[in-house]
């Protein structure tokens, strides 16, 4: 009983910015990692950036320093701000997070349903 959802995307013109938000709600003990995913059509799902509970991050080699990962442990979001987006930037963006569910028991994975993210050139 376990929900992730994402907000934020739309469309933008490249150079443009964008903010995606994710939201969990739920049966929820405690929330680890959090990240973002995205997935062009025809392509893998590949990770953009990740979040530890306490703040460390990591980002994929082609949205540093244009992308930036944050969470709100407060409000149980995790938020990716997206600056100077080009249009290789396009794809369907999945929320991810590593939930535990139940006091002592360790996580496991839960996903949103995405939202889009088109730029145009």
């Amino acid at each position: 009983q376990v929900q992730l959802v994402e907000s934020g995307g739309g469309l933008v013109q490249a150079g443009g910015s964008l903010r995606l938000s994710c939201a969990a709600s739920g049966s929820i003990f405690s929330i680890n990692r959090m990240g973002w995913y995205r997935q062009a059509p025809g392509k893998q799902r590949e990770l953009v950036a990740g979040i530890a509970s306490r703040g460390s991050t990591n980002y994929a080699d082609s949205v540093k320093g244009r992308f930036t990962i944050s969470r709100d442990n407060a409000k149980n979001t995790v938020y990716l701000q997206m600056n100077s987006l080009k249009p290789e930037d396009t794809a369907v963006y999945y929320c991810n997070a590593d939930i535990s569910r139940i006091a002592f028991v360790g996580g496991r994975d839960y996903w949103g349903k995405g939202t889009l993210v088109t730029v145009s050139s």
